[in-house]
């Protein structure tokens, strides 16, 4: 009886570290598993922070095939104009010398360079070759009154991206412009953006080949 009773306790003893393990083993193994099903995909999450930061990278940068002639460093350049306000933005970069010149005669320097949040249609020197001298001159000869409504015509409240680009849009000078098109292609009412998303300071400049002379 005593050898029964003792071989029946050793099989007791071998029996029960051996299913307490199994149990841990289990328990362990459905801590794993709905470990692993609760965790997010990394790669999914990757990806899509991915597209999010290449969509914002597009929408910063200046698009257009006049933007070549923005010199690549220095003041005038895209790097250096985004950290001066609009006005001397402007004055360091050449392609934009003709306007700088008007704004000066127009005494509109400072206002535009204290102006906050602005949206700048810049005419290049291109596009002030293309208007009347005639015009030219009558509006050079009477800068606080006819020239700073042609100049105050191309500048509009708040900072637009360009997907809030196209619509009417009211200009500081009191009158309405008409922006037409989408993604990299656009038409400030006869002119086209040959350079746009320009950043300043203060302001986001669209560089346009046509005058917006106010009617």
């Amino acid at each position: 009886m005593r050898l029964a009773r003792r071989s029946t306790i050793a099989a007791l003893s071998l029996a029960l570290p051996l299913s307490l393990a199994a149990c841990g083993n289990s328990g362990s193994d459905t801590a794993a598993s709905s470990s692993s099903s609760s965790m997010p995909s990394s790669s999914s999450s990757s990806s899509s922070s991915s597209s999010s930061s290449s969509s914002d990278d597009m929408m910063a940068k200046p698009f257009g095939a006049g933007c070549s002639a923005v010199p690549a460093d220095g003041k005038g350049s895209f790097s250096g104009m985004a950290t001066d306000p609009v006005a001397t933005a402007a004055s360091n970069n050449p392609v934009l010398s003709t306007l700088v010149t008007a704004v000066g005669e127009a005494g509109l320097g400072e206002t535009l360079n204290s102006a906050k949040d602005i949206t700048v249609f810049a005419p290049s020197n291109d596009a002030f070759k293309a208007v009347p001298k005639a015009t030219m001159d009558a509006a050079m000869k009477d800068p606080k009154g006819l020239l700073t409504k042609v100049l105050t015509n191309h500048v509009v409240e708040g900072r637009l991206t360009p997907d809030q680009l196209a619509g009417d849009h009211k200009t500081l000078g009191g009158g309405t412009i008409t922006v037409s098109g989408s993604g990299e292609s656009f038409k400030v009412g006869e002119a086209n953006v040959i350079c746009g998303n320009v950043q300043t300071a203060n302001a986001t400049v669209y560089i346009i080949d046509g005058v917006l002379l106010p009617k």
